[in-house]
């Protein structure tokens, strides 16, 4: 079998003010934030430039549904195509359509808590 998760994507939490606790995390623990949060840069075992995200989405946000927990997280995957027909056989809830942009594709699944978690195909160069 293919690998499936092959890393952190990224941790999204949800915030009653994400400019002023960016600017907390900046200046208490060093965090390098912009307008998205921070991109932590690590490399895989072959070398390959990678990225993880770290973001605080304001609290009113609809991306996190249909969960309605305070936060999702995003796992780094390979073949997102070929692992969300694999996840519907196995019985998990998709939620949503592929969507793909200049950074990678994207496809969302609910664990069985209800949680939304989002699953991403990166395409790192494009943050270079």
């Amino acid at each position: 079998m293919k690998k499936r998760v092959t890393g952190l994507g990224g941790f999204f939490f949800k915030t009653k003010n994400p400019d002023k606790i960016k600017k907390w995390y900046g200046k208490h623990l060093g965090l390098p934030v912009d307008e998205y949060g921070c991109t932590f840069w690590w490399k895989d075992k072959q070398g390959k430039d990678c990225s993880t995200q770290w973001s605080p989405f304001n609290e009113d946000t609809k991306y996190f549904k249909p969960s309605k927990k305070q936060f999702m997280m995003n796992f780094r995957v390979e073949n997102l195509e070929e692992l969300l027909v694999t996840l519907k056989e196995e019985g998990v809830t998709i939620v949503g359509d592929i969507e793909e942009y200049d950074y990678g594709k994207f496809g969302w699944i609910l664990d069985n808590d209800g949680n939304k978690i989002e699953l991403w195909e990166p395409v790192d160069q494009a943050f270079k």
